[in-house]
C-alpha cells in the first residue's frame, strides 16, 4: 500500500509559512539511504533536524528502512516526529522491501503523515515532486534488453513499469518547476565509482528518458552508495545523489545531505539558514 491513487495529486504546505514573500525560493532538503533501524534511530535525530533547519521540505530517497521491518518504521517515525512540522516526501528503496512486510512499512510511515510516492506526485509550495522506487537494469548500450528467457523479460518488465509510473506522475503536473525522487539511479554518472560489474543492479537508464521527455528541474536518487554525487541527464538535466555515504564522502566537512533552491513563480518566505551550512545548490 502506497499513499495516494496513481492520479491523485496532493497538495502540502507547511504550516506557518506564507506563498506571499519576496524572495520566490522553495528549499528542499534530500537524502537517501538512511537505513533506520531501533538501534540507530536516535543517531538519525541530528541529521534530521539539520535538514529541518534548512528548508522547506524534505525528501527522503529510499532505504528508509534497514531491513523493511515494521520495527524500523516505527523508529523513524518516532525521530520525524521532532520535525512533524514540515512536508516529508519520500519513495521506498529496495531494503524496505527486503521482510516482506512493505505494506506494513508504508501503512506505518503514511499514517505518520509522510508522503510516500509510487507513481504519482505531491505539489509543495509550487513545486511537483514526482518519485518512483526505480528499478535495475544497466545504462546507455548496456542496458538489459527483453529477449530470451521469460525470467530475463520479467525483470526487464520491472523496469520499464517503474519507468512508465514515472512518466504519468510527470504527464499529471502542469508545475514549471518538477524534482524526481528515486531510488535507483537514471544514469550512470552518479554511480560511477562503484565497480562496474555492479552498474546493472544499481539503476537503469530507461528512467532518464520521462526526465528528458517532462523537462525536470533536477532528479535526486540514492542506492549507490560509492557514486558520485552528481551528473546530468543526455538533455542536461541535473541528477544528485543524495546518498549519506556519497554525501560524506564528497562532502566530509559538510551535513550529508543535499539542498536544492528552486525558484517558483509566486515568491515565498525566506527560510533560516542553518548554523552548519549543508551542500546547497540553487536550480534557478
Amino acid at each position: 500500500m502506497i499513499m495516494n491513487g496513481p492520479n491523485m495529486v496532493q497538495q502540502a504546505q507547511p504550516p506557518g509559512r506564507q506563498r506571499d514573500g519576496d524572495n520566490g525560493v522553495v528549499r528542499v532538503a534530500a537524502v537517501g539511504d538512511i537505513h533506520c533501524s531501533p538501534t540507530v534511530a536516535s543517531s538519525l535525530r541530528p541529521l534530521l533536524s539539520q535538514m529541518a533547519a534548512a528548508a522547506d521540505v524534505l525528501v527522503l530517497c529510499g532505504d528508509l528502512t534497514n531491513h523493511g521491518l515494521p520495527e524500523e518504521a516505527h523508529a523513524l517515525v518516532h525521530e520525524l516526529s521532532a520535525i512533524s512540522h514540515q512536508p516529508i516526501v519520500a519513495v521506498l528503496g529496495n531494503h524496505d522491501y527486503e521482510a516482506g512486510q512493505v505494506d506494513e512499512v508504508c501503512r506505518i510511515l503514511t499514517g505518520a503523515g509522510v508522503s510516500l510516492l509510487d507513481g504519482h506526485s505531491v505539489e509543495v509550495m509550487g513545486v511537483a515532486l514526482a518519485g518512483v522506487k526505480g528499478f535495475a537494469g544497466g545504462f546507455d548500450r548496456a542496458t538489459l534488453s527483453a529477449f530470451g528467457e521469460p525470467a530475463i523479460k520479467r525483470f526487464v518488465q520491472e523496469a520499464v513499469d517503474e519507468m512508465k509510473k514515472l512518466e504519468a506522475a510527470l504527464a499529471r503536473t502542469s508545475n514549471e518547476k518538477r524534482l524526481a525522487v528515486m531510488h535507483y539511479a537514471p544514469i550512470r554518472a552518479t554511480v560511477e565509482g562503484e565497480p562496474p560489474e555492479i552498474f546493472p543492479f544499481l539503476g537503469c537508464g530507461r528512467l532518464e528518458e520521462p526526465l528528458n521527455r517532462y523537462q525536470v528541474t533536477a532528479c535526486v536518487h540514492g542506492h549507490a552508495h560509492k557514486g558520485a554525487p552528481e551528473g546530468q541527464t543526455k538533455s542536461g538535466v541535473p541528477v544528485y545523489n543524495v546518498a549519506i555515504p556519497v554525501m560524506r564522502n564528497a562532502y566530509p566537512n559538510r551535513p550529508p545531505f543535499r539542498v536544492l533552491d528552486i525558484h517558483v513563480t509566486a515568491p515565498v518566505t525566506a527560510h533560516a539558514q542553518s548554523a552548519e551550512a549543508p551542500m546547497e545548490t540553487d536550480l534557478g
